[in-house]
């Protein structure tokens, strides 16, 4: 199979779900985020992906108004976050999944029917049910699965556009978790729902995800389609003496890839062949090259790109003037 390195990506289409430009976030121990920019489409399925530190949370909370930026600016759907618009089209799971313990499921439920103007208490119920999860059992008897599958009937019910999952199945056994992973992405794909979800479960993402950011040291490294970012990218492996092919025209991302396949991940910069010593990367071998090399020059497809600041800024003097 040949490869041509072209740009080979999709132009921009479609509304945003997020659009940040310039944005960043300085607490005293320094920037936890700092000059990021990009867009995340409506109805994509988003694995954000990076160390302990990166930034994954910070961004996640500027996105839900749990945090100001420094510099920057963000935008869900056109509105500010904190916005009623914004609120209302976005549920937000961390992985403490807040419940209270004293409440039966059905009470749960129903405080999300009371706080939600769209809520869909079919889709909640489903959920809970596929589970079996009994209504009358109180919140504090759960196993961690069960109070995770809860928590994902509040999120889904609630109707939102855009789901943001930071890290909520990472105390799940694998079953549960592949279970749960399946519910994501059918409620997702059903409704249309737009899903950021933060992950250290590198190969588990490759199942639901079909766009991905990755942030390292407070920056974005990649950012685009999963299948645009992988064919921008070869696994070469070692020649017969252990030592790597010529690989110009080609940059070098990570010359130890390939916890399964050793050899060396490159960024094309021509046309290949597949097939002989060079082969597509997985998910998992795209994320762990550029995890291990901060240093690499990020790659930002254009369907991630942001658009004109200028236009966030006119959209939002045109809000205050209609007002």
């Amino acid at each position: 199979m040949r490869h041509s390195s072209g740009s080979g990506f999709a132009p921009p289409a479609g509304a945003s779900a997020i659009e940040a430009h310039g944005l960043g976030k300085r607490y005293r121990r320094g920037w936890a985020l700092r000059d990021v920019s990009f867009r995340l489409p409506t109805g994509r399925v988003c694995g954000l992906v990076g160390p302990n530190g990166a930034g994954k949370s910070t961004l996640m909370g500027l996105a839900t108004h749990m945090i100001r930026p420094t510099n920057g600016a963000l935008r869900v759907f056109g509105a500010a976050p904190g916005s009623t618009e914004a609120v209302l089209r976005t549920a937000f799971l961390t992985q403490e999944k807040p419940l209270f313990r004293r409440f039966t499921v059905a009470e749960t439920l129903r405080l999300g029917h009371e706080l939600n103007p769209r809520w869909d208490q079919e889709v909640a119920e489903g959920i809970v049910h596929a589970g079996q999860v009994p209504l009358k059992a109180k919140i504090g008897t759960l196993s961690g699965g069960q109070r995770t599958r809860v928590a994902f009937a509040l999120a889904f019910g609630k109707r939102p556009d855009l789901l943001i999952l930071d890290e909520p199945m990472s105390d799940l056994d694998p079953l549960v978790r592949r279970e749960l992973m399946a519910t994501l992405t059918t409620e997702a794909a059903e409704h249309g729902t737009t899903v950021l979800v933060s992950s250290h479960m590198l190969a588990e993402l490759e199942y639901i995800c079909d766009y991905l950011l990755v942030i390292a040291n407070g920056g974005l490294r990649l950012a685009g389609e999963v299948d645009e970012l992988r064919s921008a990218h070869a696994l070469f492996a070692p020649q017969g003496d252990g030592s790597l092919p010529d690989l110009t025209p080609h940059r070098v991302i990570d010359p130890r890839s390939g916890e399964g396949r050793p050899g060396a991940l490159v960024r094309l910069g021509g046309p290949v062949e597949y097939g002989g010593r060079a082969e597509p990367p997985t998910l998992e071998e795209l994320l762990l090259a550029y995890l291990r090399s901060p240093d690499a020059p990020p790659l930002i497809a254009p369907s991630a790109r942001a658009g004109d600041i200028h236009d966030i800024i006119t959209h939002d003097r045109t809000k205050a003037v209609t007002a």
